[in-house]
Formats: C-alpha cells, sequence, structure tokens
C-alpha cells in the first residue's frame, strides 16, 4: 500500500512538473494558475486510465504501434484535460506536439526513475538495519 501511494504522489509531482516545463518553454501553451491543481489531477488519472487501456487495444489489434503508446496516451490525457475550464489552454498545432512529448518524456522518465531511487535506499536502509 506504501509503494502505491509513493508511485501516486510520484505521478502527480512529475505531471505537476511537465505542465509547468510546458508553460514555461512553449509560448503556446498556457496553464492558469487557478485550475493547475484539477489540470495536474486530471492529467494524471486520464493518462494512469488510458495507458493500460490503450496498451491492450494495440496489443490485440495493432502490435506495430505498442512503442507510440506512451505518446498517445499522453496526447489523450493532455486534452482530457484542456477540456475542463481554467486549466490548460494549447493555441498551436506544434504546441500539442512538442507538450506532448515533453510531458510524456518528463513523466515517463520521473515515474521509472524516481521510484527506483526510492525504494532502492528503502531496500538498503532495511538491509542495514
Amino acid at each position: 500500500m506504501v509503494r502505491f501511494l509513493v508511485i501516486v504522489v510520484i505521478s502527480l509531482v512529475m505531471s505537476a512538473v511537465g505542465l509547468l516545463l510546458a508553460a514555461w518553454l512553449l509560448p503556446d501553451f498556457h496553464l492558469d494558475t487557478g485550475g493547475f491543481l484539477v489540470a495536474v489531477i486530471v492529467f494524471t488519472l486520464a493518462q494512469a486510465l488510458l495507458a493500460p487501456l490503450a496498451t491492450r487495444l494495440a496489443r490485440r489489434h495493432a502490435s506495430a504501434i505498442l512503442g507510440g503508446i506512451g505518446l498517445v496516451s499522453t496526447f489523450l490525457a493532455l486534452l482530457i484535460a484542456s477540456l475542463f475550464p481554467g486549466g490548460i489552454r494549447i493555441d498551436d498545432v506544434m504546441a500539442w506536439v512538442l507538450a506532448t512529448l515533453l510531458l510524456w518524456v518528463v513523466t515517463a522518465l520521473g515515474t521509472w526513475l524516481i521510484p527506483l531511487l526510492v525504494f532502492r535506499k528503502r531496500r538498503s536502509d532495511r538491509a542495514t538495519a
């Protein structure tokens, strides 16, 4: 249970970092401060729900696109999060593409590397105790 909660917190933090980076780096990506928390939660939930579904569908119907599933689920999560008023607004097609790539890289690296570091430290702490 603790592991699950740590992973949820890491996912939320990495989504927040990715959205903030996109807003900072991309001029056509707008993130309103009033809707920031909603945008982070909706994006994280949508990505968590869409990734396994998209993977299952791709495995069944189009296994050649399995490598791009993370990008597809990130784009769809971004699209869903942008539907909520007062959070994310993206004005240009290139901003959609770049925001998808940036969020995919940030969330993928963060949710892959940080748990390795956190849980490796916990294992080494338990071993020395």
